[in-house]
């Protein structure tokens, strides 16, 4: 069997890492220009702005739900020999093709559906990403891989999203307004549709490479009744979760602690219009965030290899309990920017070492129903952020005190961390002779299918 111990990454890893680049434009348009197009939208329809943020709010908890929903089931089937790749790739088309449809001027409502689509294609499909960490690294590399995976993504995302943005705001302006802007191109609606295509085709070129090099190597043998056994599976899954109290402590805790990371992510392009920052220094400070994320996520990781991925994503949850206590009080443009380098400094770092500390305390067969999960408790923290955002912002017409709730979050899921971790680190001897005799298992399915052949 080929080492995997070596510090320069393969071919598949590399596969897998560039995926993060592809989805992550999605990601960049998803939070920034899908809002404004939205604002746009509604505008048109003659809806004032308030009542404008409180529907998006409102519509990124609904997706949040779905996917809360719907990922443990897909998260269970692909897990099942031979399913992984199917499930990742059809999910990730879907995404695709609900991106460009994005891009066309329609009535709000109908718009809105088509993006909830599209963000839970985009979701389902992150998921089953996520989970095929434990089938392209070792348990060594993982924090490295990982958090390379957070870094070129935001950096190569920048690629598409910067030509887009240049189109839609120079390109298809409709210069006869008193006040040129990216709001005129409304007007001649174009320039966000081929923004749209641009970063929804670099996506799909990058979903191809980690297709046809991936290899699912922890699996369940597959059953008569898939779907149906799915169903039981999840019932099973999250009782494995609650037996093992350290998984399960971790989840509640990412629940928490993520909430502030997704939440600020989501809404700050809302908090940016409400305080009057112009949309093209918006966009610029939106893009700003990307290249201090790519150092500092390389950074974490590096760290993490010296001291432990659990030192320094609590490093990381304390540094958002500061940034997001910071953002109640945001009052001027200056103060916006010092949000906005602050969360590129510990966005990165604590995505992928959260997700790397959880590929490492689970067994690896099932990674899918596991990570499904985990995506499962860190959707839901994004709802419950946006969703509180959206009620108390609407109830006082303030969107700073929306911000409330995300500190306090932080604040229990850093507590919650610490517990989990304690736990964890009682069962890591466990958790590694199991994903050992899996790796040894796994060797011998892979020699037998040789010599059958």
């Amino acid at each position: 069997m080929k080492n995997n111990s070596s510090n320069k990454l393969t071919k598949r890893e590399w596969c897998w890492v560039i995926y993060d680049v592809g989805n992550s434009a999605f990601t960049m348009i998803a939070s920034s220009l899908f809002a404004l197009f939205f604002g746009l939208l509604t505008d048109d329809a003659g809806i004032d702005g308030v009542l404008s943020d409180s529907i998006w709010g409102y519509a990124t908890s609904i997706i949040t739900v779905i996917a809360v929903l719907v990922g443990p089931l897909i998260g269970t089937l692909s897990d099942y020999k031979g399913f992984k790749k199917p499930i990742f790739l059809l999910l990730s088309v879907l995404g695709v093709l609900g991106c460009i449809a994005l891009g066309i001027p329609m009535n709000y409502v109908i718009w809105l559906i088509i993006f909830v689509i599209a963000k839970v294609c985009y979701n389902g499909a992150l998921m089953i990403y996520d989970s095929m960490l434990v089938d392209t690294t070792s348990e060594e590399k993982m924090d490295k891989v990982s958090s390379y995976g957070y870094a070129l993504g935001y950096i190569g995302s920048c690629i598409p999203f910067i030509i887009g943005v240049v189109i839609v705001a120079f390109g298809f302006q409709n210069y006869n307004t008193d006040t040129p802007s990216m709001s005129a191109s409304l007007a001649c609606p174009w320039g966000y549709l081929i923004c749209f295509a641009i970063n929804a085709l670099w996506w799909l070129g990058f979903t191809l490479p980690l297709y046809f090099t991936y290899k699912q190597k922890y699996f369940v043998p597959k059953e008569k009744s898939v779907v149906k056994n799915s169903y039981k599976r999840l019932f099973t899954t999250f009782r494995f979760a609650k037996k093992h109290s350290g998984i399960f402590l971790f989840l509640i805790a990412f629940f928490c602690y993520i909430d502030g990371v997704y939440s600020i992510i989501e809404l700050a392009m809302k908090v940016s219009e409400n305080l009057g920052v112009d949309q093209v220094q918006a966009l610029i400070a939106f893009i700003a965030v990307q290249f201090v994320a790519f150092p500092s996520a390389i950074i974490m990781s590096k760290l993490a290899k010296k001291y432990g991925n659990d030192k320094m994503i609590i490093a990381c949850i304390c540094g958002y309990l500061l940034i997001t206590t910071f953002a109640i009080f945001i009052s001027a443009n200056w103060m916006f920017w010092v949000l906005a380098i602050g969360v590129g400094l510990f966005q990165g770092g604590i995505q992928s070492l959260s997700r790397s500390y959880f590929a490492q305390i689970i067994p690896h067969n099932k990674s899918g129903e596991l990570f499904s999960l985990y995506d499962a408790f860190g959707k839901g923290a994004s709802f419950l952020g946006t969703a509180l955002f959206s009620t108390i912002s609407l109830a006082t017409n303030n969107t700073n005190l929306g911000i409330i709730p995300l500190p306090c979050l932080i604040l229990v899921g850093g507590i919650l961390f610490l517990i989990a971790r304690k736990v964890n680190i009682s069962k890591k001897e466990e958790i590694s002779n199991v994903n050992r005799a899996l790796e040894i298992s796994s060797s011998n399915d892979v020699l037998e299918e040789s010599s059958e052949n």
